[in-house]
């Protein structure tokens, strides 16, 4: 392990975080997305510093190693806003069931009819939940874990852009709504960008994100063989 160049990746990374999330406060609009944003500059940096992604690789380690207790530390804003939730659980649970059954059948239809290769249809429909469960669905289904994973962190960095502008689009303002949103199409990422928003957003968010995981593992093979096979 290079350690000078683990330091300096990672000097790199939160850098482009903070300055991603000073621009979006400042100037609050998709365009300034802090995930996509904050992706883009690192790859840029990388590409003309010449880092590769083999050097990059124990950085990564290092920040995935995080995600865990980031993740669980989403039941802090959960916790706070368990009453919202408790009053809206059976909207809550209905949202998130049907967001993710669209994200199922839509997926599955559009890209039979574009003719996409059975392989990639698999792969692709489990894109809108967090990268173990996909993976594992994916698996299921006879996908291709390594395109699943791909489809997944194309899907989180299209779903914190696109989120916020379809939803300010159609004027959703109610910050439970777009939590719900965040968490059903853009798994962790979206998360994020929720709760950059707000804790609500996020709170909401880390819910659909786990429950919509959970739905997408039991009713993932059944619909897919039964749209595939019609």
């Amino acid at each position: 392990m290079n350690l000078l160049l683990v330091l300096i990746t990672t000097v790199i990374t939160v850098g482009a975080y903070v300055f991603s999330r000073f621009l979006n406060k400042r100037y609050p609009s998709p365009l300034v997305n802090v995930v996509f944003l904050s992706t883009a500059l690192i790859v840029a940096v990388f590409w003309i510093s010449g880092v590769t992604v083999s050097q990059y690789q124990d950085t990564k380690t290092i920040l995935t190693y995080f995600l865990g207790p980031a993740t669980v530390a989403l039941a802090i804003p959960l916790y706070r806003n368990r009453e919202i939730l408790r009053q809206n659980i059976l909207p809550v649970l209905g949202g998130i069931v049907v967001g993710t059954t669209a994200n199922i059948v839509t997926t599955a239809l559009v890209a039979e009819f574009l003719g996409l290769d059975k392989l990639i249809v698999t792969s692709l429909v489990p894109k809108s939940v967090t990268v173990p469960i996909a993976v594992s669905v994916s698996s299921i289904l006879n996908g291709d874990p390594t395109l699943t994973s791909v489809f997944v962190i194309a899907t989180g960095m299209i779903g914190t852009f696109l989120t916020p502008v379809l939803l300010n689009l159609f004027k959703v303002t109610n910050p439970l709504v777009r939590g719900l949103a965040y968490g059903t199409t853009a798994h962790g990422q979206g998360t994020a960008s929720a709760l950059a928003e707000g804790t609500i957003q996020g709170s909401m968010s880390g819910v659909a994100m786990g429950i919509a995981a959970i739905y997408m593992s039991v009713a993932a093979p059944f619909l897919v063989n039964h749209l595939l096979n019609l």
